[in-house]
């Protein structure tokens, strides 16, 4: 079955509310090509491995989490930035791309899915945009909370340990390491976001808290995919997800 790509784009603006978000880019369609859309390959990165790997499975849509034109990069379309959209461009591929309304999503978002992936029961949510997600896990150790996340994401996290059992955990996907200190006032026993910087591995020493660093990548691969399934069964499309590899 066939979508007009309006039509497509007016669904996922209004599902992800587009306009609640001031974000650093623009979400929603990003670069335009045909009409008519019948399959849609998601994917974390629009790179030019995705866009060839969309290219080779004749994609309509290839549908991301982190899109192109950035807040503050340079606007000049130039090296890889031109090789890539002159790649769209030639095999009339659209680009949708969805930043912090696909994180902060309660039932597609990269949270939101994250979180049921670790049996986090959600009880709430926090940071400027709501889109960190603040809950229960069953009474675990630490070693045993890295396991689970190990065999969810399929790649070891840093693990920067406490000395106490975990249960209440928040979590925000991604470069949101910042958070950790919001997440230290709500109570929490562990913290994971994607990235660490220098100072988060003190502040969660400091304040005697588990804090994992699962991936950047890692831990937003699952908001495109749900979004892509839920695309694809809405409006009898097809969807394939394609997983470039990244170990950041």
């Amino acid at each position: 079955m066939m979508i007009n790509r309006s039509k497509l784009v007016e669904y996922c603006d209004e599902l992800l509310q587009t306009s609640l978000f001031k974000d650093y880019c623009p979400n929603g369609l990003q670069i335009e090509g045909g009409d008519s859309i019948n399959k849609i390959v998601s994917g974390v990165t629009a790179s030019q491995a995705l866009i060839d790997a969309a290219i080779e499975q004749q994609a309509d849509v290839i549908l991301v989490h982190h899109g192109f034109f950035w807040k503050g990069e340079n606007a000049v379309l130039t090296g890889i930035k031109k090789r890539r959209i002159k790649s769209l461009l030639e095999h009339d591929i659209n680009l949708l791309a969805y930043h912090l309304p696909l994180d902060a999503h309660k039932i597609l978002g990269n949270n939101a899915q994250l979180a049921a992936k670790l049996s986090l029961t959600i009880e709430a949510y926090f940071s400027g945009n709501d889109i960190a997600v603040l809950g229960q896990v069953k009474p675990q150790s630490g070693h045993a909370f890295k396991t689970q996340l190990q065999t969810v994401l399929g790649r070891e996290p840093l693990h920067v340990e406490a000395a106490r059992n975990i249960s209440k955990v928040a979590l925000c996907t991604g470069a949101a390491q910042g958070y950790i200190e919001q997440a230290i006032d709500l109570g929490v026993d562990a913290f994971i976001s994607g990235e660490i910087s220098e100072n988060t591995w003190h502040i969660a020493k400091e304040n005697k808290v588990h804090y994992f660093a699962a991936g950047h990548h890692a831990t937003e691969r699952y908001g495109v995919q749900a979004l892509g399934a839920h695309l694809a069964e809405q409006f009898s499309l097809e969807h394939q997800f394609i997983d470039i590899f990244n170990p950041v």
